[in-house]
């Protein structure tokens, strides 16, 4: 039972992620979304796109990775992706948050769970390139849906983005070629600085 009891304490404790709040705001503009519901939507991403990766990957194995990436946002916060100040302490709250929250599974799956989100961080497998690569289009194609809403808001340019979302390329060809597009058209529609 102390087995069962860890995870279902694990379980609790994950809710958490669905009240921590994005700077990215849904399609529809409507509100931000939180980290749960982008969590989510990568992983259907990668089972709609995995035809799109640079390189054979196991599909289950970069879902499972998605589903866990931020759980470290429960503790670490969501850091606004060029907010240069919060940039440079996130990876050592993140790995704070990492070792309490997987602590609290049992000492197997501990084991698996950091696995996963270190692989995802350190972004040097077929799996956690293309996992990184959704997780970069996603918000690109939400601030493209709104008009280039939180873009405008934090004064981004043209080059931010353009270097923010450069890894999408490790994973997928494919996708870079459709970030550029939406990066390029975005600049000429105005809702981008160049």
């Amino acid at each position: 039972m102390i087995r069962f009891e860890q995870q279902i304490n694990f379980l609790k404790e994950v809710d958490k992620l669905k009240n921590i709040i994005r700077r990215n705001y849904l399609c529809d503009g409507n509100r931000f979304e939180n980290t749960a519901e982008h969590c989510w939507h990568l992983a259907l991403m990668v089972m709609t796109l995995a035809e799109h990766a640079n390189n054979e990957i196991d599909i289950l194995k970069t879902i499972l990775m998605l589903l866990i990436h931020d759980l470290v946002e429960i503790d670490a916060g969501d850091t606004y992706c060029y907010d240069s100040t919060g940039n440079e302490t996130k990876a050592k709250r993140e790995e704070a948050a990492a070792d309490r929250i997987f602590s609290l599974l049992p000492l197997d799956q501990q084991k698996v769970y950091h696995q996963l989100w270190r692989e995802f961080e350190e972004m040097e497998t077929p799996e956690s390139q293309f996992a990184n690569a959704v997780d970069r289009l996603m918000p690109l194609i939400q601030n493209v849906e709104t008009g280039g809403k939180t873009w405008q808001k934090n004064h981004i340019s043209e080059s931010q983005v353009l270097e923010r979302n450069l890894p999408i390329n490790d994973g997928s060809a494919v996708l870079w070629n459709y970030a550029k597009f939406l990066i390029k058209s975005s600049v000429t529609k105005g809702i981008l600085n160049n």
